[in-house]
């Protein structure tokens, strides 16, 4: 009977039969639109790598220690709940501990949040173009994308947003600053927004740039320097959501932690679809050891020479003739049209990579001055090729 079965199991399948009897996808994940990275240089490849919306910095030399001396205990599983980064993260935003829920990136948290409130055909709400994993993420939740068409000038129409709203909506997603245009969302726009939609819909606020951002008409400018960003918006509506990481500004986009601010109830939801352990020991470690306040003085002061920078880059492409929307974030926003893919294939024959999204522009991002300056020339060079 063994070798009956063994023979079964190793012998040359029937392609015909494959065809036959293959085990279907959902037909949601049939129709997914891939997450395209930023590109990456290939071995032994020399270019600027400005794709990718990364912190051009390395990790302070405090959060490497904390990483080398986490990594020794590889073998065992990490706190499920990361307790002590929950803490740390309350404190560092002004919340409850049970305010805070952490995953593998905000995209997983993204995605754990729309598990916890979305039914198959639930309506998700979003600007577009946005977030490329808004749709792959809506449509793995068993939801269905609706999406809002941003303004002229790259920003939020949130009138429109709020108008898109139906019985079947669960959630809207607003994106501020918008990646990959740029603009932020203004706090009377948003006030707006949530007095425009019904309370039972779910709007989650996603921050990712959040301490790129120097618009005082941003939420949360009067109180801080940098922007505390939608807390207060959080406590004033009990259906708001806000979506933070530690990718961007505190430069961890390799080891993946993002978290949630919600209303308790929300945030236990959130908590109870989560991916078991779902951020590692060397994560929450270097988490930890990024929210100290020396380190957290460190990093932030490198978030204000990036904006400089960002400032300086902005100036020289209006200087070259570039009508650019503004940017609130780590990157800059081409809006060429069919033009895109050309010209990103320039840009990388010139030494850098960028970030095209085909048919409608060119994202990008803020890197080393070196890096910015051999863009400044490619942005040159294409508008004497117009």
């Amino acid at each position: 009977m063994l070798d009956a079965v063994e023979t079964a199991v190793n012998r040359p399948s029937d392609p015909s039969r494959d065809a036959r009897e293959h085990v279907p996808l959902r037909a949601a994940v049939e129709a997914l639109p891939p997450y395209v990275p930023g590109a990456r240089p290939a071995a032994g490849e020399r270019l600027w790598k400005l794709s990718s919306n990364e912190n051009p910095y390395g990790p302070l030399p405090s959060v490497v220690a904390a990483i080398a001396e986490a990594a020794a205990d590889a073998n065992r599983y990490p706190d499920m709940y990361a307790s002590e980064l929950v803490e740390a993260l309350a404190a560092h935003v002004g919340v409850l501990p049970e305010q805070v829920v952490v995953g593998n990136g905000s995209v997983a948290v993204l995605a754990h949040i729309l598990a916890a409130v979305v039914d198959a055909g639930d309506e998700v709400v979003y600007p577009w173009r946005s977030f490329e994993a808004y749709p792959i993420a809506v449509s793995v939740a068993g939801g269905r994308s609706v999406m809002v068409p941003l303004a002229r000038d790259g920003r939020l129409d949130l009138p429109a947003m709020a108008a898109a709203v139906t019985p079947r909506t669960r959630v809207l997603l607003v994106c501020t600053p918008n990646n990959p245009t740029g603009p932020a969302v203004h706090a009377d726009e948003l006030d707006a927004l949530l007095a425009a939609v019904p309370s039972d819909v779910l709007v989650v606020v996603d921050e990712a740039y959040l301490e790129f951002v120097r618009d005082p008409q941003a939420p949360g400018a009067a109180a801080d320097a940098r922007g505390a960003g939608a807390v207060d918006v959080l406590r004033r509506h009990g259906n708001v959501v806000l979506l933070r990481t530690l990718s961007k500004a505190y430069g961890l986009a390799g080891l993946r932690v993002g978290y949630a601010v919600a209303p308790a109830r929300i945030a236990d939801g959130i908590r109870a679809v989560s991916t078991p352990f779902g951020v590692s020991h060397v994560a929450q470690q270097a988490a930890l050891a990024s929210l100290r306040p020396q380190a957290q003085a460190e990093l932030l002061a490198r978030v204000d020479a990036l904006v400089a920078e960002r400032e300086r880059v902005v100036a020289a492409l209006r200087a070259q003739g570039w009508d650019l929307p503004e940017s609130q974030a780590n990157f800059v926003w081409f809006p060429l049209g069919e033009a895109t893919s050309e010209r990103a294939k320039q840009a990388r024959a010139a030494g850098v990579l960028v970030r095209p999204f085909a048919g409608d522009g060119l994202r990008v991002s803020i890197g080393e001055r070196e890096a910015n300056d051999a863009f400044l020339a490619v942005a040159q060079g294409w508008l004497a090729d117009r």
